[in-house]
């Protein structure tokens, strides 16, 4: 169903419990209530996340939202939707609270459940900030590992401004650890691969690494 649909459900449900003596109705209006209610909250999640990202103001009704909708997704028997919005949870603890050993556990298990129902873009992003985890924790080796099984993972769903997201993220983590050469080489990839999709914002992630590549 589409998000009206749902809507227009949970009306009748209402109606027949209402005016038609249908207690049952009450019950079955759980589920239709939870899947409005789930990618709803989702979406006002990612929202409070990008203004973060905008002007790093924490808001903590961020995290509240992401909880929700894993519960809720959880409850509907919906292992993609959870897995996204575990994923989501553990970015509120890495990326807003800089607390990456926090946000492991939800990468896990969002890259778990998402391999479960084979949805390889939520596996994209867990296995990706696990790499991020790992390169913060020292482990570059295994960094890299998760950095590239993203990218590959991004190139086969064709998500091609995600994948040159991940060529930045390779370059970063090929400059920290002294390898130069490939850094650059991720980037020029990079590059080429934004160019092709039209994503504007990752060209500016890219000219920026290079800058303090250089630097």
């Amino acid at each position: 169903m589409q998000g009206q649909d749902w809507i227009e459900r949970a009306g009748e449900l209402f109606e027949a419990a209402m005016f038609g003596g249908d207690t049952s109705a009450l019950e079955r209006s759980d589920a239709v209530l939870d899947a409005i209610e789930a990618p709803l909250s989702m979406a006002r999640g990612k929202v409070l996340h990008v203004r973060f990202l905008n002007d790093r103001g924490e808001n903590s009704q961020e995290l509240v939202l992401f909880e929700r909708a894993a519960e809720l997704y959880e409850h509907l028997g919906d292992a993609s939707g959870e897995a996204d919005a575990l994923f989501w949870v553990g970015c509120w603890h890495q990326v807003v609270k800089g607390d990456g050993a926090a946000g492991r556990p939800y990468f896990e298990r969002s890259y778990e459940l998402a391999k479960s129902v084979n949805d390889r873009m939520t596996m994209s992003y867990a296995i990706r900030h696990l790499g991020f985890a790992d390169k913060d924790a020292g482990h570059f080796d295994q960094a890299r590992e998760r950095l590239i099984e993203s990218v590959t993972l991004r190139r086969e769903i064709g998500f091609r401004a995600g994948e040159a997201a991940g060529l930045v993220a390779l370059a970063y983590l090929a400059a920290e650890t002294g390898d130069s050469p490939t850094a650059f080489g991720h980037l020029d990839e990079a590059q080429s691969v934004a160019e092709s999709c039209g994503a504007k914002a990752v060209s500016g992630w890219i000219e920026q690494a290079r800058t303090l590549i250089r630097s």
